[in-house]
């Protein structure tokens, strides 16, 4: 049924012009779209709708993720612009962050400042 529409992801925050500065500057994502009741912004032709919420309730769990070639590159990069890698109690992460799944790919987590988690995956 969906199978031949777009996907359109959705983030929330409290802060529109702030979460604007996050995914356009630092992240590097175009505005695509903006008004008052929403930000919208091209990831490599998906749309994400960052939304003003009156409060936020953090899902415990990753809200988006990138597919990248090079993670530690990404890391690098985005840890130049300010981006703080997450660590988790357990998780076996390297010195940037960065955790080897069994099936050997690779995953970064850092959040946006509204506390979104969002990851940066390499493929095996």
């Amino acid at each position: 049924m969906l199978e031949s529409s777009d996907l359109v992801a959705f983030v929330a925050t409290t802060d529109l012009d702030r979460a604007r500065a996050f995914y356009g500057d630092v992240l590097g994502l175009s505005v695509v779209e903006e008004s008052p009741f929403a930000c919208v912004f091209d990831a490599h032709g998906t749309q994400i709708r960052v939304t003003p919420v009156g409060e936020i309730r953090i899902a415990p769990y990753t809200v988006l993720g990138w597919a990248v070639a090079d993670i530690v590159a990404m890391v690098r990069a985005l840890g130049s612009a300010g981006v703080r890698f997450e660590r988790f109690p357990g998780m076996d992460q390297d010195d940037l962050g960065v955790w080897a799944a069994p099936g050997g790919a690779r995953v970064a987590w850092f959040t946006d400042p509204d506390g979104n988690v969002l990851s940066l995956t390499q493929a095996p």
